[in-house]
């Protein structure tokens, strides 16, 4: 057998997963597991999909899948869907079944040792949280975002790639803030909330609202959300 003994014992150990979802999403996360080499995937599920594989992963087959792959001793899962409510709604489905929902961090993106993680989380290349800051269960911390000291961001949020958070910030749940998006310190963004691109949050902003602009102002009142 070629490999020296650490090798062989570091491959065994790794744990197969399986993505939801089989988009651009689900090809950064499949990119990342490969990258840190902690879980390997074992193929994703989609609705829609007519492609086989995605990047170099099978498609294997839709949702309706899931409980069968769990009965066959697939443990770990991963939601890789980058809208909000529609993650919500499959991670509540895929614990239900029994999977443990798992974090993909990037071994190129910095997370404080100080950091509270949830669970499903997703941590992109060139993203930085800082000390004691709070990051919920399947958040999406996209390419080059920052999030900086002591901010809570809740779960199912996305920040976008380029966004930047000051200190003590807080995100409602399930709020999308948009490429390149600023939020300055001390500042809230309530629940279900959409921040455009380029964006700069000065003052707290309401739950279930669009904003837009520098300074960003609230421009549409939305509904829905979980």
């Amino acid at each position: 057998m070629g490999g020296n003994k650490e090798e062989f014992y570091f491959l065994i150990a790794m744990q197969k997963v399986v993505i939801v979802g089989s988009g651009g999403h689900a090809k950064v996360i499949i990119d990342i597991f490969r990258s840190a080499g902690v879980y390997e995937p074992l193929g994703c599920t989609d609705v829609l999909s007519k492609d086989k594989k995605v990047a170099g992963v099978p498609v294997l087959g839709d949702d309706s899948i899931l409980p069968k792959l769990f009965s066959d001793s697939i443990k770990y899962a991963f939601i890789a869907l980058g809208d909000n409510a529609v993650r919500a709604r499959l991670a509540k489905r895929v614990k239900e079944i029994g999977f443990e929902l798992v974090n993909a961090v990037s071994p190129h993106s910095y997370v404080s040792a100080s950091a509270r993680m949830g669970s499903g989380i997703a941590i992109m290349p060139g993203a930085v949280v800082n000390p004691e800051a709070t990051i919920g269960d399947n958040v999406i911390i996209n390419t080059g975002a920052s999030v900086d000291h002591d901010c809570v961001i809740e779960a199912f949020c996305h920040i976008a790639p380029g966004c930047s958070i000051a200190g003590n910030v807080k995100i409602g749940r399930g709020s999308l803030l948009g490429i390149g998006s600023v939020v300055i310190p001390n500042v809230t963004v309530g629940e279900w909330s959409v921040l455009g691109a380029g964006s700069v949050v000065t003052c707290d902003l309401p739950g279930r609202s669009v904003a837009l602009g520098f300074p960003a102002k609230v421009v549409k009142e939305l509904r829905g959300g979980t």
